[in-house]
Order: C-alpha cells, then structure tokens, then sequence
C-alpha cells in the first residue's frame, strides 16, 4: 500500500488520504462533492449527453469524481485507472466504489494512455504523486501525456486536466492541442481545472451547462470559469 493511504471517518463524511494527500472523499446518498472533483467532472457536460458513451479517468483514486461521472453518463463506459491496488481496494471496501459500475485498470496512466487502442468521448486527468502540500504532475505530465491522450479521443471530444502549481505549463500545453479551453476555478481551492475541446467552446457554454444541470448546479456558486 501507499505509504499513509487510509480511510479517515468524518460523521457520515469518509475521506481517503494518500501520502498525506486529500485524495477523495465520500458521503452516503450524496454525489458531489463541493471539492475540486466537481470542478474536474463539470468537463463533461462540454459534450452533449447523448454523445458521453466512453469516459477515461487517469487518477481514479476513490472515485470521487467517478462518482460525479456516473451521475451526469449514467450509461456511459467509464475507465478508471489507479496506480495502486490497495487504494481500489480501500475504495471498495470504504467508498463504495464497485457501485459505480466501473472498468477499473490498476496501471501508470502514462503507460495506459501509450497503449490504449479505444477510442473516448471524454479524458480526465487528475494524476499527481507526492504528499500533502508538495503533490506535482510526474515526468510526461502535461506533454507528451496529453498530445497522446488527444489522439484517443473521438470528433468534438474533450480532456480535462487537474493543475496545482503547473497551471501555467498545462494550461500552455492544452492551448496547443485544442482550439478551445476553458479554465475552471474553485472557491478556496487552489485548483485549476483546464477544459479543452475542438467544438467552440466558451466560459460561458460551459458555466450555462453547469447551471442547468440537476446534478452540478448547486455547486455553480463555489465555480469561476475563464475562456484562454
């Protein structure tokens, strides 16, 4: 197991820590998260519900942001790959991560991302190795990572990518790749989620899905969203 990885009990709240790393959190009968994982599923709402059939999340740790998958592509096949066996296991018997109906892989996001012959709708990426206040992106994040991950996606797709202190290099990385990007803020997170599509993306698209939809709405007040 990951040195520190456990499951920490809030009332009905659970939190798993990684290395120190608030990792994910989970509360029975709720979906969101009023956490950065909700910035980072609100990309998904960037592709039209009929078109969100194929979902690929590269840090699933315990399915935090699976969970928000789930419920905004509710048939959708849904990838998650996790580094570590041990944390899919505590997530499974803590977090209630087999309800989600995933496809778990336990691997490197590099190597699954080098090796994937499927095709997707949509590609999350919140991978990061580290601990508590000093959690980076390794060796191959943001390029060529995202450059490889781009060619797995279908026409009018999108790739979301979780930033703490690389936010300039990834937000340079994705303006490369797409026409489009979005990024995405959050109330008292230091978070930068970037949002990048070849379909006319805006700030302003994007702030209107969230608004409508039933699942992310109630966190539209805690969100910032900036057209680069």
């Amino acid at each position: 197991m990951r040195k520190g990885a456990r499951i920490v009990r809030q009332g009905q709240r659970r939190v798993l820590r990684i290395d120190d790393t608030f990792a994910s959190t989970y509360e029975p009968g709720r979906v969101t998260t009023g956490s950065v994982w909700d910035a980072i599923a609100c990309g998904v709402l960037a592709v039209p519900l009929k078109r969100r059939r194929r979902v690929l999340l590269l840090g699933l740790g315990g399915g935090s942001a699976a969970r928000i998958v789930r419920a905004l592509a509710p048939k959708a096949v849904i990838v998650g790959v996790e580094l570590s066996a041990d944390v899919v296991r505590l997530a499974q018997e803590h977090l209630d991560l087999d309800a989600l109906g995933l496809e778990v892989r336990i691997g490197d996001a590099r190597e699954v991302v080098r090796s994937e012959r499927a095709h997707y709708d949509v590609v999350l990426e919140d991978v990061f190795v580290g601990s508590g206040r000093n959690a980076y992106k390794p060796d191959g994040l943001p390029l060529p990572l995202l450059e490889q991950a781009k060619t797995l996606l279908r026409p009018g797709g999108v790739i979301v990518s979780n930033a703490l202190d690389e936010a300039a290099e990834v937000r340079k990385a994705m303006a490369g790749l797409f026409s489009s990007v979005v990024e995405v803020g959050l109330v008292d997170f230091d978070n930068r989620i970037y949002v990048g599509s070849d379909a006319g993306l805006t700030a302003g698209s994007l702030r209107r899905a969230v608004a409508e939809d039933a699942v992310l709405g109630e966190t539209l007040s805690q969100l910032h969203f900036r057209s680069r």
